[in-house]
């Protein structure tokens, strides 16, 4: 992992609070599938990496799975034993996965909710299989800016300010991707030959800001909170200009939850 890699994964934890308030969950409907899918049993063990601050966990908690979750932000992991307080069967533990001395053949499901990518996928893997037990499964989810008809061209708009006033930020001009235009990982996780066939689940839903909502979401992405302070200054008011004069001070942006699931070979 490069160090501006290895930078970038850590700074969700300096807003650990506004993370918790502002990041998206996940459709309850995918809860549900991962536990169909993976055949855990009521009385399974599940390891989750990068729990965060618990929004993809509590759904597993509420349901009464043990859990044992791996946090490498303080701060984060704070927030997420606050969150999961309620649940005596669910372990929180600040370390990095990496760092993590493997329980092996251990849990019966390994979950990773938008957290998967930051790691190694040459240490990931192989480490998760090692946790798992022979009929265990793992289950990796992502949320996924999508384009939106009701959007009503905004994201297309603000590119323009990304390209003026924080070009550091901009990867590419490629319009946002439609549903069936995201990338899969399913090739990425049977390429391991860790693990049987993937089933792929997907589910496509938005949800609406106003300008101070937007903002606080942007600043929990890893790049955004890297901007130097006095262009992000300008950045974000140039964004809330945008929103409350011209679309009427409400926003709505296209999200796709997208789901894999494989059981160990």
């Amino acid at each position: 992992m490069t160090d501006e890699r290895s930078q970038l994964r850590t700074t969700f934890n300096q807003v650990a609070l506004l993370y918790d308030q502002v990041r998206p969950g996940y459709p309850e409907a995918l809860f549900d599938d991962v536990v169909s899918l993976s055949e855990i049993t009521p009385d399974g063990r599940i390891l989750e990496i990068g729990c965060g601050t618990g929004q993809a966990t509590v759904p597993f908690a509420r349901r009464g799975y043990r859990i044992l979750c791996i946090e490498l932000g303080e701060n984060l992991a704070t927030v997420a034993q606050k969150n999961l307080a309620a649940y005596p069967q669910v372990e929180v533990r600040n370390i990095a996965f990496e760092d993590w001395v493997t329980q092996e053949n251990a849990f019966d499901l390994v979950i990773s909710a938008t957290a998967f990518h930051w790691l190694d996928p040459s240490i990931a893997y192989k480490k998760t299989a090692l946790a798992l037990t022979s009929e265990g499964a793992i289950a990796l989810f992502w949320n996924e800016h999508v384009h939106s008809d009701a959007s009503n061209g905004f994201f297309e708009e603000v590119q323009e300010l990304y390209r003026r006033l924080a070009p550091e930020l901009v990867k590419d001009d490629k319009p946002l991707p439609r549903e069936h235009e995201v990338s899969s990982k399913t090739d990425e996780i049977q390429q391991t030959n860790l693990f049987a066939e993937v089933v792929y689940r997907s589910y496509r839903w938005d949800a609406t800001y106003n300008s101070a909502s937007y903002l606080n979401l942007l600043n929990t992405y890893s790049g955004h909170l890297n901007l130097d302070r006095i262009t992000k200054a300008r950045f974000f008011y140039a964004i809330a200009e945008l929103i409350n004069t011209k679309f009427n001070g409400q926003i709505t942006k296209g999200y796709l939850t997208t789901l894999y699931v494989a059981h160990l070979l």
